[in-house]
């Protein structure tokens, strides 16, 4: 993980309901959130709240902006277009797995 992408928060109390193409919701818990001072932007990861435990997930990713509190569940999610920032991405979430598997 680079050093500006370390400050990486977990609160298990927020959820996001994602409405795909067909209009179809779904809800989803954060993961975690992080910023990067890189692209100057804060990343939330989330996964469906209906998985179960040891169950493979798709994980999504976004960029955010929150609201005044900090909350990613109540602000502005942006999908991630560039394949350098998903690289950058991807590298946070397999720290951040590696380092809860170490646990």
């Amino acid at each position: 993980m680079t050093e500006d992408n370390k400050n990486i928060h977990q609160d298990e109390e927020q959820q996001i309901t994602l409405i795909d193409d067909q209009g179809n919701e779904e809800l989803y818990q954060v993961l975690f959130t992080f910023d990067s001072e890189d692209y100057g932007k804060s990343y939330v990861l989330l996964y469906p709240t209906s998985a179960e435990e040891d169950e493979e997930v798709d994980i999504q990713a976004f960029s955010f902006t929150s609201d005044d509190a900090g909350d990613a569940s109540k602000g502005d999610l942006f999908p991630i277009e560039d394949d350098e920032e998903w690289e950058m991405v991807e590298e946070v979430l397999n720290t951040f797995l590696a380092d809860d598997n170490m646990k």
